[in-house]
């Protein structure tokens, strides 16, 4: 027999050199076309160069003259060394055949199952292939399995700590909880999960630290799966915190900073949801602002936090709003009564101004002016807050000192529209002040509002010395209702009028029975 004959015998094939050239094939077409694969190609590759050379030692053998049977030093080194060779060659067969099933067939089907799953196959595979040989080459397989049982139960015994690692990195890749490329949280530690093995999990941080944590450890923490929601990828959401002085509206300092944050893109933060600037708090010298963002790559947090402060920052430079840090300061100013005589008397002309514009009050003395506007309250509004609702009972008036806002009726359809826009110097709420009426009408602030507020209790006394004044407001009141009727019916010009005529009968008599006019002071 010669040589060649003895190789095969010794793989225990008769067409090994074509097995070998396929196998050299199929492993290097894989190496070229699937780099990610190189380091299981390459194990592949040196148990087959280890086969080859074990079945050529064994050929060697039988060369000179070994018993294939075993009988004999020569036979028993020749039975072990191509026993080995085959087992060496099976191995190198099933990693390529792994790299084929796993990284070419699943992969083009797009099914990624968890690497311990291929690991598991792939260890399966080896068990079951060194069980078949050793069968081929004459051992009682049930012997085997009878031994392997007993020093398994010795091997878990001295090693529940490996076996519990193995088993949470079973369960892991299984339930898929967490997969390679998540940013999860652990302790207060954040990172990228880059690998999950049977041992351990490891975690790459921002910092360029990795983190080896035990899959029992990891199967017994609170992990927090960073930017995913319904098991979906999503932004994640960050915070970036500022203060901001008492002085400066709320609504201010988040118009500016938003304006700002939505002017031009800003790398790795999300369009959508837009970026939010809320009031976080009140402390002892300034109101606490967030700006909320969503962020689009985990790994830049830093970076785009700094960004976005930057924005923040020049954003309120621009509004002339300082940012303000913790500071208790103490003012001393000198009080004496002159001082504060100058400073009510001031208050008091401006507000007697802005009653000066409110036609309602054109008939009125600059003393009974001055009078009302001592006992005018501040009632300012922020943005989108009603100011007054239609329906509700309030016998006051608002004078609108700085501000705009939306007067809007709900008709009996329930469908509300627009009906007048609202200015400094305009006032509302005249008929529930003069009448006690109900409102007609919401009015909602479109932006900031300051306004003046007049209660029923601080007009009366004026309006019981002068009486004859209620027949000019009257005169007011019917036409500012008027006007309201026809934009809601679509009342002609003639019809307006006329409905103003009606209206100012009626309207003279309700301000007399409100205020008790014809029954004398009482």
């Amino acid at each position: 027999m010669n040589f060649w004959h003895n190789m095969q015998a010794a793989a225990g094939i008769d067409a090994f050199l074509w097995v070998a050239l396929g196998f050299a094939a199929v492993a290097s077409a894989l190496f070229y076309f699937k780099p990610a694969s190189r380091a299981r190609i390459r194990a592949a590759a040196v148990l087959f160069g280890l086969a080859c050379a074990g079945m050529l030692a064994a050929a060697a053998l039988l060369s000179y003259g070994a018993d294939e049977g075993g009988a004999g030093a020569s036979g028993a080194a020749y039975l072990w060394l191509s026993w080995c060779a085959r087992l060496f060659a099976c191995f190198a067969v099933i990693n390529v055949g792994g790299v084929l099933v796993f990284d070419v067939a699943l992969d083009a089907a797009r099914l990624r199952p968890p690497r311990i799953m291929r690991d598991l196959l792939v260890a399966l595979a080896y068990v079951v292939t060194g069980v078949a040989l050793l069968a081929r080459a004459g051992f009682n397989p049930t012997g085997i399995i009878a031994t392997s049982a007993l020093l398994t139960a010795v091997i878990g015994l001295s090693f529940q700590d490996t076996l519990g690692n193995t088993m949470g990195g079973l369960a892991l890749q299984l339930e898929r909880s967490v997969s390679v490329g998540d940013w999860v949280r652990i302790d207060q530690q954040e990172g990228r999960i880059v690998d999950i093995r049977w041992r351990h999990t490891s975690i790459e941080t921002r910092n360029w630290d990795t983190i080896l944590i035990p899959n029992s450890v990891l199967m017994k923490s609170q992990v927090t799966v960073l930017g995913r929601r319904g098991g979906a990828a999503t932004p994640h959401r960050q915070w970036v915190y500022f203060n901001v002085d008492f002085r400066y509206a709320p609504t201010e300092v988040a118009d500016a900073v938003e304006a700002a944050l939505l002017a031009e893109p800003i790398e790795n933060v999300a369009r959508e949801p837009r970026p939010q600037c809320i009031v976080v708090d009140f402390l002892d010298s300034y109101a606490r602002y967030a700006v909320r963002y969503w962020l689009t790559d985990l790994a830049q947090t830093d970076p785009t936090d700094s960004v976005v402060r930057s924005r923040v920052y020049f954003a309120l430079r621009r509004a002339g709003v300082p940012l303000s840090i913790p500071a208790r300061s103490l003012f001393l100013t000198e009080e004496d009564e002159g001082r504060r005589s100058r400073k009510s008397q001031e208050e008091t002309e401006r507000r007697a101004g802005a009653l000066a514009r409110v036609e309602l009050f054109r008939t009125l003395t600059d003393e009974e002016r001055r009078e009302l506007a001592g006992r005018l309250k501040d009632a300012p509004f922020a943005r989108g807050e009603a100011m007054t609702r239609q329906g509700a009972e309030a016998h006051w008036l608002y004078v609108i000192r700085s501000g705009e806002a939306d007067v809007r009726f709900t008709g009996e359809d329930g469908l509300t529209q627009k009906v007048a826009s609202l200015g400094g110097g305009d006032f509302f709420g005249e008929m529930g002040l003069m009448t006690g009426a109900p409102r007609t009408a919401t009015v909602f602030a479109r932006t900031d509002v300051e306004c003046y507020r007049l209660d029923k209790e601080s007009f009366k006394d004026i309006l019981r010395r002068r009486p004859e004044i209620a027949e000019d407001i009257s005169h007011v009141l019917a036409r500012r209702r008027a006007e309201l009727d026809a934009v809601r019916e679509g009342l002609s010009e003639e019809a307006t009028r006329q409905r103003m005529r009606n209206h100012q009968g009626d309207l003279l008599r309700r301000i007399r029975n409100f205020f008790s006019l014809d029954r004398g002071d009482e």
